[in-house]
């Protein structure tokens, strides 16, 4: 007969979705308190010269000086301060939020938070994914009433929470699945970082620099061309401000039809590409807006100051962005370019009140150097292409993310997942 401890063990045996050949005829994963998985530690004994780490999200526990990090600290605080170990977990404030944060770096951290340090035999890789997904941040908050930033998780807290086990050979054959992905994920965002770093470096090349009337790289057709022509904005495009005239803006009878309706956060979204409109009007909405035919650069005009993006398809905006409607001698993605590179000149030039804007009248007066239009499509078509290397780079990217994301549910189990 099973005695009581066994038929808890059973009881508190899980099977995940998906398991890895050499595991599958293996019995259930077991669930352990943290505590009988992790120890607190609290060593304010550091060597000298240590650094300061810093507790984040995105990169868990790393040296200030690694990151944009301002807060100061003196010498006197950093007496209280507790050592980190390469391996150690570190409850945070935001614990609830993002997960128990992983350290690869030896150093010294605020004595406001809880080190743990692995006692049980396993992998530290394992439990660097596992306390970092949705799964568990569900089990961390469970049970914790009024949990906010400000509130740290105690040990004892953390001591209660059953946390999946398995066999250290199984723990390690999970880490380095994810590890792997991981490396891919890495490789694919420095992918994506230096096509944008590219891209900027390329831009400062093929625009002529302040004071200036030609740019440092041409291509070589235009080599001989001459300098670029100065032109006032208002002689380049019609400048037509978006509308939407009803108080509040908010009222839903005017939305949710056929129209998309663009916002300043769609603007700021589009990062100079194409607009994709969060919302929509009906025809109650189109009345008291206007449509625009496409193609448009759109640029805002009121607290998010100068940022542009490209209306590709017919829709409406609202009246905290302006259209500006290319004549036959400037092409609309060239034009987009050169706009975005006024955003600092705008923001200089803006109205004071309530909050900064602009208006059509600032907007015409504002000075642009443009090239003949062959130049203007040349330009326009390099940096189309490498927009499409970026786009496809990052779409990559995010399907790296998601596939990880399913992966991880598959390969942790939930209580849900306790064997028969």
């Amino acid at each position: 007969m099973k005695t009581s401890a066994m038929k808890d063990k059973a009881t508190n045996a899980l099977i995940p979705k998906l398991r890895f050949p050499e595991f599958r005829g293996a019995t259930g994963w077991e669930v352990r308190p943290g505590n009988r998985l992790f120890d607190q530690v609290s060593d304010k004994s550091p060597e000298p010269g240590l650094p300061v780490l810093a507790i984040t999200q995105e990169h868990g526990a790393i040296p200030r000086d690694l990151i944009d990090y301002h807060v100061s600290v003196s010498e006197k605080s950093i007496e209280s301060y507790k050592v980190i170990q390469v391996g150690d977990f570190i409850i945070s404030l935001r614990s609830f939020q993002g997960g128990i944060e992983y350290s690869q770096y030896h150093g010294i951290c605020s004595p406001a938070y809880v080190i743990l340090r692995r006692s049980a035999a396993g992998s530290n890789a394992y439990f660097k994914h596992y306390l970092k997904t949705d799964r568990f941040i569900q089990i961390l908050t469970k049970n914790l009433e009024g949990l906010r930033d400000g509130k740290m998780i105690s040990y004892k807290q953390f001591s209660e929470l059953q946390i999946p086990a398995p066999a250290p050979a199984e723990q390690h054959k999970v880490a380095d699945c994810l590890d792997s992905l991981d490396e891919l994920i890495a490789a694919q965002r420095r992918k994506v970082e230096a096509l944008k770093t590219h891209k900027k470096g390329l831009m400062q090349q093929l625009f002529p620099r302040e004071g200036e009337t030609q740019p440092r790289l041409r291509f070589p057709e235009f080599q001989d061309a001459g300098e670029w022509k100065e032109r006032k904005l208002g002689t380049v495009c019609d400048i037509q401000r978006g509308k939407f005239s009803h108080r509040p803006r908010n009222d839903p009878r005017f939305f949710g039809g056929r129209y998309p309706f663009i916002q300043t956060g769609d603007v700021v979204k589009s990062g100079g590409g194409t607009v994709v409109a969060s919302q929509s009007l009906n025809e109650a909405g189109l009345a008291v807006s206007k449509l625009f035919k496409p193609p448009i650069v759109l640029i805002t005009i009121a607290a998010n100051i100068g940022d542009t993006g490209l209306l590709q398809t017919e829709g409406c905006f609202t009246d905290s962005v302006v259209g500006l409607i290319s004549k036959k001698d400037v092409v609309p993605v060239f034009l987009e370019l050169i706009m975005r590179g006024q955003k600092e000149n705008l923001n200089k030039v803006a109205t004071t009140g309530a909050q900064k804007n602009i208006n059509n009248e600032i907007l015409r007066e504002v000075t642009v150097l443009l090239p003949s239009v062959p130049e203007q499509q040349r330009i326009a078509n390099c940096l189309g292409s490498l927009d499409a290397l970026i786009t496809t780079a990052t779409q990559t990217l995010d399907t790296l993310k998601t596939h990880k994301q399913g992966l991880m549910q598959q390969l942790f189990p939930s209580s849900e997942d306790a064997a028969a």
